[in-house]
Formats: structure tokens, sequence, C-alpha cells
């Protein structure tokens, strides 16, 4: 009866300072035993939904509450029993106040209290180590499943193809070709692993940096408040989907610009307020994504946007916000001044400019055109080819008509589409609009007018792009270089010092091509599910209908998570539509969708508490 005594007093009393001011340490400021493990409780209501800020369990956790940091890291929680319960108070269910205020020394089912063995001998840092593994494991068993099998499909990708997948631009990185036409950021990262080993050795990088996303997205979607299962659905995608897998094997930048994105998000994301320090952080880091892609520029508008809606004030937003924007153009202007000191061009690069859009979009036969440009505008068949044919091809009619002695070809194209744009904008929309609904299809196959979907797919044979990648006598590795665009090629064996000969395994390589083909990617239904709950949640933050406490965070989480995503997929399309343009949606929408049901969710539980208790749980959410 004295250790039920001592428990009593122990709950008389007060909490210490410490406890009451430590917003961002969720481990200490949510304190109960066993608090909210969504697979162990039997509360409906709280299944399948993130506690909001107005559920008074809440009052135990600050508005900056909530850390993945600290959920995941047990080594941060200070003990074995009390490490990932902010996962717990995330999962669902909170602890009640008066289990928060319960003696520390009680033990939770299944842990061992701390500074007392289990029975089988003195607890040293050892055994308090494995504990604590165990029990991270444990709380976070579904995305741990998820992480091991991500891991099987990268290493079986690494066995399949050697040394790496090389395509069309990957040339531009490694030799210099077509200069000018795509930042060269991807250099960096790309020289200074090829110092240390081979393309191969590239792709086993990349192949952790998708794992890292995976886990960095994790973190960021419980720091906001979503549920550890939910949170788990939501970087699936991104460990097992085959276009992901292809894409980081292979030697492109687009898996660095996905983690550059992913960065600057939780940099963003990490605490309510957003500082001036963490403010400075983002906007360098999403500032010199555009210098890997320079669909990068684009995200200057959903942070600022996200900015504006946390508020705190006018002035704070629009200090903060100009800050970001500074920041975010230092790395721009860097490039662009090191651009202009070698070639003259002060630019991330030429890009790609909207000709095959335009001719692809043009009806020629209403079209008013002059007579020098006529020629230039394309026929059905021709537009059958798809924008990146029009713009590509050399026997594209952008490039191949003959035009008049002493003519432009570049002012006659440029006049094409100025034509179009001002004489036939409906045209245009509408042949942006069905590319971009094509992410939503069931399926994903190629089609008319589309760039081949087979660039991006697994084969059972190292993949070829004649007449700049192929494979010579010895499966030695071909590559033709091209200095100018429809110049002559010049063809040499690929270095030995990137990996040497090709290699497939080929029954790795067969299952990762059937495993891709037959439904081991992200189904396009879900992405529009995605795409709607992150409009809802989205909406939500913008009318400010959820004003505090963690609906908010989580609704303005999920406002920067569905711009930032229909920003980088919707911009490309703009010029062309491309599979590998559509990856980003895998990185961005599952979370942006995860995000607004859990505001929708938490909103929905809040309704169910009466006022008062719900207004005291916002109170102290946010002090």
């Amino acid at each position: 009866m004295q250790p039920r005594a001592r428990r009593r007093t122990a709950d008389r009393r007060p909490p210490s300072p410490a406890a009451v001011c430590a917003p961002d340490n969720a481990a200490d400021s949510v304190s109960a035993a066993g608090a909210g493990n969504l697979a162990e409780s039997g509360n409906p209501a709280g299944a399948g939904a993130p506690a909001d800020s107005s559920d008074p369990a809440d009052s135990g956790r600050a508005a900056g509450a909530g850390s993945a940091a600290d959920s995941i890291s047990a080594a941060g929680a200070g003990n074995p029993a009390g490490a990932g319960r902010a996962a717990d108070n995330v999962g669902g269910v909170a602890a009640s106040p008066s289990e928060a205020r319960s003696d520390p020394g009680s033990a939770v089912p299944g842990q061992v209290p701390p500074g007392q063995s289990d029975g089988g001998g003195d607890a040293g840092p050892g055994r308090t180590w494995r504990v604590r593994v165990i029990g991270v494991l444990s709380r976070h068993r579904l995305v741990c499943v998820l992480l091991a099998a991500g891991l099987v499909m990268r290493v079986l990708t690494q066995v399949a193809y050697h040394p790496a997948l090389i395509y069309v631009d990957s040339l531009k990185y490694l030799y210099g070709e077509y200069p000018g036409s795509d930042p060269l950021g991807y250099r960096v990262p790309l020289r200074i692993i090829l110092l240390i080993g081979d393309l191969g050795t590239v792709a086993a990088i990349q192949h952790l940096l998708g794992l890292a996303l995976a886990v960095a997205l994790y973190a960021v979607l419980l720091r906001c408040g979503a549920a550890r299962w939910l949170a788990a659905i939501a970087v699936a995608p991104v460990l097992l989907d085959a276009y992901q897998l292809q894409m980081e094997h292979m030697i492109m930048p687009d898996v660095w610009f996905e983690a550059m994105l992913v960065a600057g998000l939780a940099v963003l994301l990490w605490r309510p307020a957003v500082s001036w320090p963490f403010a400075v952080a983002a906007g360098l880091i999403l500032g010199s994504s555009a210098t890997v892609k320079q669909v990068g520029e684009i995200l200057i508008l959903p942070a600022v946007l996200y900015l504006l809606a946390v508020g705190g004030g006018w002035r704070r937003a629009a200090g903060t916000s100009a800050v970001l924007a500074a920041a975010f153009l230092l790395p721009i202007l860097g490039y662009s001044s090191v651009s202009y000191a070698r070639t003259g061009h002060f630019w991330l690069s030429a890009g790609q400019s909207r000709a095959g859009r335009m001719a692809a979009a043009a009806d020629c036969a209403t079209l008013k055109l002059p007579a020098a440009v006529r020629p230039l505008c394309p026929t059905p068949a021709e537009q059958a080819q798809g924008p990146d044919w029009l713009e590509h091809s050399g026997h594209s009619p952008l490039h191949a008509a003959a035009i008049p002695p002493g003519a432009n070809r570049a002012k006659l194209i440029s006049a094409l589409t100025s034509a179009v744009e001002h004489q036939q904008p409906a045209r245009v929309v509408a042949s942006i609009a069905r590319d971009s609904l094509r992410l939503f299809a069931v399926t994903r196959t190629g089609g008319p007018g589309v760039t081949p979907i087979a660039r991006w797919q697994f084969q059972t044979r190292y993949p070829t792009h004649p007449p700049w990648v192929n494979v010579g006598r010895g499966h030695v590795i071909v590559i033709g270089l091209q200095r100018r665009v429809f110049g002559r090629f010049r063809f040499s064996d690929l270095a030995p010092s990137y990996g040497g000969a090709a290699q497939v395994n080929w029954p790795a390589a067969a299952f990762l091509r059937f495993y891709q083909l037959y439904g081991g990617y992200t189904p396009g239904p879900l992405l529009a599910l995605c795409v709607l709950a992150g409009l809802a949640g989205s909406f939500l933050a913008l009318t400010r209908r959820v004003r505090a406490g963690r609906s908010r965070r989580l609704a303005l989480a999920c406002l920067l998570f569905t711009v930032t995503a229909v920003a980088v997929v919707l911009a490309p399309d703009v010029l062309e539509f491309s599979w590998r343009y559509q990856l980003p949606a895998v990185v961005f929408l599952p979370p942006a969708g995860v995000l607004g049901a859990s505001v929708l969710l938490a909103i929905r539980q809040a309704r169910r508490q009466p006022q008062g208790e719900r207004v005291i749980a916002d109170e102290q959410t946010e002090t």
C-alpha cells in the first residue's frame, strides 16, 4: 500500500517550470505512461486521427510539441519508457492530465521502469540502449517495415544494373554536352562522389538519399501532428514506387532536387513560428535547388505564401518573407554571376522554349500567319508526335521546313509561338490541362504525343538511347557526344573510371520490370484523392477556419506541401509532359493528402468536445 500512497503524493506536486516552458521537447512535455499508442488504444473516436489541439488531453503539450526528432530518437527522451511519447500523443489519443503527472518511476506495460532491471541482471548502458532501440522500432514498426522493403528494392536495383543507368541528359553532367541547356549544380555532388568511386557509387548514394527522403518526411509529418500510421502511409510511395527507384539509379539530378525541396520544407515546418535564421536556411536551400533544376525558381511562391499564412502580425510576416526571398536569391545570383563570367550569359540556363507546346496546340488551318512562318506550322500527323518531338527532333517542321533565303529560323519560330499564344489561348490551356490530367490515370501507359514512358521503366537488358547511349561489343557502353544540337556525333567508350562495361542481372531486372508494370507505382486515383484532401486542408488554412492549436499547424503544413507539389508538377507541363516530370508528385502529394485528412479528422474530433474544454486546450497548446 505504501507505493500507492507515494504515487498519490506525487500527483499533488505542481509541475516544474521546466516541464511547462519546454515547447519543443515533446518527449518531456508529454510524459504519460503508455500514452495514445494507436495500435494499443481501443478508442474508436481517436483511431485514424491526430488529436486536435482543442482536446484537453493535449494540455500537456505546447504548440511546438510533437517533435518527430524526439519521438523517433528515444535517446533524446531521457529514459526508455519516455521515448517516443510524442509520437504516441500524435497517434490519435493523448495522455490524460492525471497520467501526465503520474510517478515518473511507474512502469509502462511491456517496458522496464527507469533505473530498474528486468530481472535479467543489472541494467547497464548497453541494455538501456537496446531497450530504447526496441521501443523505437516497436512504436514506429509500420514505417520500419516500409523502410526495410524500400531498402530491399534498392539493393535489387543496385544488383540489376551496373554501373548505373545513363540517359541522354546524363551526358550534360558527365561530359558537358549542350552547354547552357540546363543548370549544372548537379555536377558538384557528382564530381565529389566520382573522386572516391564510380557511377555505381553515385547510384548507391542516390538510393540512400531516397531512403533519407522518406525518413525526413516521416519526421516532419509527426512534428506537425500527423498520426504515425498516416505518416507511414504518406512515405510509402517514395519508398516503393518503381519509377522513383529507376530515377534514383539514373545519373540525373532529380533525386537531389527532391532532397533539397524536402530539406527546405522541413526547415520551414520544424517550428510553428519561423524565425529569421530558419527563414534564411530555408531560402538558401530552396534557392540552391534552382541550380540543380531550373523549375526550382518557382519555389519562392509556396514558401512566401506559407510565411504569410503563418502570420504573427503583418510586420513579422512581411519581414520573414523578405529575409527568405533575399536568401533564396543569393545562390541563384551567385550561379548566374559565375555563368556570366564563363559564358557571357547571366542565367541559370537557356531553358526550354515554349515552341513545342505552342506548335502542338495550334490549329494551323485557322491561325493567321505570315507567309514565311506558315511552313513551320505542323500538320495534324506531326502534332500527334507531341511537344517533345516538335521541340527536339531534326525532322520537326520547326527545324526541317524550308524557309525563305536570309530568314532567321529562330525569329520565325518565335513569331509562330506568339501567334498561337495570342490567337488561340484556349487551345493552349486545353492542351496543358489534358497532359496534366494524365497523372491521375488508373494505369501508367504511353500514348501518342507523350515522351515514351519506356525511358523511365526498367528493362531486362541494359537500356540504350541511340545514338547518345549505346552498348557495343563486350557490353562496352558507347557514348555519342554532340556539342551542339543537330551537330555531328563523336563516339567514344565510357571512361573506365566511370564503372566499365554494362552488366545486367537478368533475374533481378526481370523482377523489377514485372513489379513496375503490374502495380509497383503510385495509382493515379490515389494521387487525385491526395490533391482533393490537400486542397481542402489548404482552404482551411487560407480562410482561417482553424485558428489555433494542432489543427492550425496541420492546415498550414498541408498548404505548404500542396502548393509546392502543384508548382513543381504543373510548371513543366506548361512546356511538355513527361512521366519524369511527374515524380515530385510521388514525394509531395501523399504528405499533402495525409495532412489534409488529418486536419479534417482533428476538426471532427474537436467538435465532439464541450466548448469550455476546447478553449482551455487551445490556450494550453498555444502556451
